[in-house]
């Protein structure tokens, strides 16, 4: 699959009654309250982009690593110094759009699914008209009475790539292979739960051309900490503050919640420090000071885990990336620590994809522990082990970052996230870590 292809099938909106059959499912019927949206993952049964032919397991494992890869291309491609903008390169677009939530835009709402993205800075919306993009299932502009495109003279313009004026409008072109993508910079009112954010300014895609191209399946709403993203476009309502509890894949409906602002967050909570990395400065660093393994503490090279503003390198976390990655060393490290704490000791080690640690059979597992200063995060299996549908194979969900020069990043993700409350603090500069059932 071209990286091409992988960006565009990210990116789009579909009716959202459209296989919505479970009854906790109808996203159409307002279920969100106060600053609180539900979280659905993206193959979950109240989920549209839910594959129409079921992939085997072994198939649908691969598929994810794949994702998964160009996820970890975005994310190193900052480290080497390149700036970094708001609505950026075709490579800044790949994300692994695992969780998804309901925002309405425009007035009168129309009703979109976003993916939610902790490490991006960005709204992206498919418009009506858009040529190339399914224009039947996208936002309508001249529908809404709040809708206008942003102007030329605006500071806004100024933060997107290769900005043009064309109509007196604010907008722009990427390239990336043999396609390209054209959007306006727009603003209009967005509301989450119950809260409405005017003028919020978004990338209104028009046109995608090239070869290969297929309708890509939702809009993306970036949570990071650049200038046009969610958190600072509405600061002034959520204060820089918000927190996600992620569902567990095996949850019959896989709902999880996002509370927006500092109010009716959870109290009994424990901080780590939030830090930023001039290098990467949308993401949410924080300091890993050890790996343990059951009761045991991994002897780690200490620079593979520091954190370090000149590079880019540290730990981050991203519910962009579906499994941790970790530097090969720490990986390495960490693995073969597990390998000896599995039981039986006799379980036969092998490999799937980019897994290297699967067991044949039942086997018990440790516990794994990531030790921050002022938090310890303990998974259980339930964080750790992919399980086959037929149960006889599971495999170790984690992996080495690719040995290259700009990946020298920790990534705590979204399936070690799971059934854990992360609470962002950008305003007290802190990252807090509360177990709770999410589903």
């Amino acid at each position: 699959m071209s990286t091409l292809v992988l960006f565009l099938q990210l990116f789009s909106i579909v009716p959202l009654a459209l296989g919505l059959n479970h009854p906790n499912c109808d996203l159409t019927k307002s279920q969100d309250q106060g600053s609180t949206l539900r979280i659905f993952h993206i193959d979950s049964p109240c989920s549209p982009f839910k594959s129409s032919s079921p992939l085997s397991w072994e198939a649908r494992v691969l598929q994810t690593l794949a994702q998964d890869q160009a996820r970890l291309q975005y994310l190193s491609s900052l480290v080497a110094g390149r700036s970094v903008v708001p609505i950026a390169s075709g490579r800044q677009m790949l994300q692994s759009t695992t969780y998804i939530v309901k925002a309405l835009i425009g007035t009168p709402a129309q009703p979109l699914l976003l993916a939610m993205d902790t490490s991006s800075d960005v709204a992206w919306i498919p418009c009506s008209g858009c040529v190339g993009c399914p224009s039947n299932t996208a936002f309508s502009p001249a529908e809404s009475t709040s809708f206008k495109n942003v102007s030329c003279s605006a500071p806004q313009c100024k933060q997107v790539p290769n900005p043009t004026c064309g109509a007196r409008a604010c907008s722009f072109n990427l390239t990336y292979g043999s396609s390209s993508i054209a959007a306006n910079l727009s603003q209009d009112t967005i509301r989450l739960a119950a809260d409405p954010i005017k003028a919020f300014t978004f990338g209104c895609v028009n046109k995608v051309a090239g070869g290969g191209t297929i309708p890509p399946p939702q809009g993306l709403l970036g949570l990071g900490r650049g200038p046009l993203s969610l958190m600072s476009q509405a600061q002034s309502v959520y204060k820089s503050t918000f927190s996600y509890c992620l569902p567990s894949f095996r949850s019959l409906t896989f709902s999880g919640s996002l509370r927006l602002g500092p109010t009716s967050q959870p109290q009994r909570v424990k901080y780590t420090q939030l830090l930023r990395n001039p290098r990467r400065s949308s993401l949410y660093y924080v300091n890993l000071v050890a790996i343990r393994v059951g009761r045991k503490v991994v002897d780690l090279p200490p620079a593979a885990i520091a954190f370090n503003p000149s590079t880019g390198a540290g730990t981050i976390f991203d519910s962009g990336t579906v499994y941790t990655r970790l530097a090969k060393p720490v990986y390495e490290a960490v693995r073969n620590e597990f390998r000896k704490r599995v039981k039986p000791t006799t379980a036969v080690v092998t490999s799937l994809g980019g897994f290297d640690t699967c067991y044949s059979g039942q086997v018990k597992v440790p516990t794994i522990t990531f030790m921050f200063k002022g938090v310890n995060m303990t998974m259980p299996a339930d964080n750790l082990m992919l399980h086959s549908t037929a149960g006889s194979t599971s495999c170790l969900a984690m992996a080495a970052a690719p040995e290259n020069v700009n990946s020298v990043v920790n990534v705590i993700a979204s399936m070690q996230q799971q059934n854990h409350r992360v609470l962002i603090d950008v305003p007290n500069g802190r990252l807090g870590l509360a177990r709770e059932r999410c589903s």
